[in-house]
């Protein structure tokens, strides 16, 4: 027990051997001082929001690309560009970050929650069906954590039910499934560029398709809903509700520069995630994450599962999740959670928020009752208690920083009376809050 470093022993991880993410060099920087050379620092027709257009569609096969100032912005252009509208469902994952739900509301259309798979943590498939009305638009299938989803399945219920399929890909840049990269299968498809995301230019989005109508408007919703055509006079005519996603050249320039190590740091995420999931096997109390034969993931987030049972503890998950994660993190090792509850258990949708006075599901005249409550949702609750994600598994990290990693999982799981301590702790401490108040 006094090996490990909560009690006096030395750090798995060494003091400053995390780096954060993205890794920058001095084409980044040049790309974006050249902007201040060019003078032109804005606009859809600016040379680096046409080019990064061109590239990134180019990058996973699509069509046509949208530079967009956010991921959520791309995401609203993916519903509304196919026409969904006032009273139309749209089928959504019950986890994921709310943002998705929120582009289906932004337009005015009503969020339907699905379960997630009980392995992979996207959309469940054989779940879908059962939730299609003769209201349903579209399915919404969110690469989570950069996971890509069992698109198969997926297409073949659009197909069947002539439904529109729209990607959340804002995690998930150059995943593939079937062997094909995800915003080329979908009809229309949203990617994030944040800073955290696998392609980042500080803040910005992507949307793309291979349907040109989509493209149209699309094109539209991103400039104030006016048709505008480069080199002519612009005519400030608003053709409908449009709103201003246009992206600026420093990040357009930043996110290009980015974009040509893509492939190299997926690559690299790939080896470190391989590399941890083979060695946390061997680990009783934390297993890596399953990844299906048919899917090409490139790790967002790298997911730890935490299996109490396979220590001998008999003990609600999140509680020996809480002890480990403190022992862990004084060993250097980070672990966290973004989501903490399933989407459809949110005050916006619980409450019937929306966007004021209950809208959209009492306006349009909807005329269907929906209720929005998490504990309909199993395997959201489950994934949700179970895991954390593991930091700076990335570069410019490297496989080394990994080695420290495993070597910290092992210290702490091969201390499960210091488990034991630290959950008796929280218990007595617990106990003590509810006495005083």
């Amino acid at each position: 027990m006094q090996n490990l470093a909560l009690f006096g022993g030395p750090r798995a991880v060494a003091e400053g051997s995390v780096k954060t993410w993205p890794p920058l060099n001095q084409a980044d920087r040049d790309a974006v001082m050249a902007v201040f050379d060019s003078n032109i620092l804005h606009g859809t027709a600016a040379p680096n929001a046409v080019a990064l257009q061109k590239e990134f569609s180019e990058y996973i096969g699509c069509k046509y690309c949208l530079v967009t100032n956010s991921g959520t912005a791309a995401l609203h252009m993916a519903v509304a560009s196919l026409g969904i509208g006032p009273g139309d469902e749209v089928i959504v994952p019950a986890f994921t970050y709310w943002s998705t739900a929120a582009a289906v509301l932004h337009h005015n259309a009503i969020p339907i929650f699905v379960d997630i798979e009980p392995d992979a943590f996207c959309i469940e498939p054989k779940l879908i069906e059962a939730a299609i009305t003769d209201r349903t638009k579209a399915i919404l299938p969110v690469h989570i954590h950069g996971m890509p989803c069992n698109m198969g399945p997926i297409m073949k219920i659009a197909k069947k039910h002539k439904l529109f399929v729209i990607g959340d890909a804002c995690q998930a840049h150059g995943a593939k499934c079937d062997g094909k990269t995800v915003g080329n299968i979908e009809d229309t498809c949203g990617f994030s560029t944040n800073r955290s995301k696998n392609l980042s230019s500080g803040e910005g989005g992507l949307f793309c398709t291979n349907n040109e109508d989509a493209y149209r408007v699309a094109g539209m919703l991103r400039e104030f809903g006016e048709v505008v055509v480069h080199g002519e006079e612009r005519e400030y005519n608003a053709y409908g509700m449009g709103w201003m996603y246009r992206a600026h050249e420093f990040v357009n320039a930043f996110c290009r520069s980015q974009l040509k190590r893509l492939p190299e740091n997926n690559a690299k995420r790939q080896e470190f995630a391989q590399f941890l999931t083979a060695e946390l096997r061997n680990i009783p109390g934390v297993k890596g994450p399953h990844t299906p034969p048919n899917r090409e993931p490139v790790y967002f987030n790298y997911i730890v599962r935490f299996v109490p049972s396979e220590l001998g503890f008999d003990v609600p998950v999140e509680k020996f999740k809480a002890a480990a994660q403190k022992a862990l993190a004084a060993e250097g090792i980070g672990l966290g959670q973004w989501q903490r509850t399933p989407v459809p258990a949110q005050s916006v949708f619980r409450d019937m928020q929306g966007y004021g006075k209950g809208c959209p599901w009492n306006c349009a005249h909807y005329g269907r009752k929906i209720q929005y409550r998490g504990e309909d949702f199993p395997a959201t609750i489950k994934f949700i208690a179970e895991h954390s994600y593991l930091s700076a598994v990335y570069p410019p990290n490297t496989l080394d920083l990994m080695k420290q990693y495993v070597a910290g999982f092992k210290k702490v799981m091969g201390e499960p009376k210091a488990l034991k301590r630290l959950m008796d702790e929280a218990d007595k401490a617990a106990k003590a809050s509810t006495a005083s108040t």
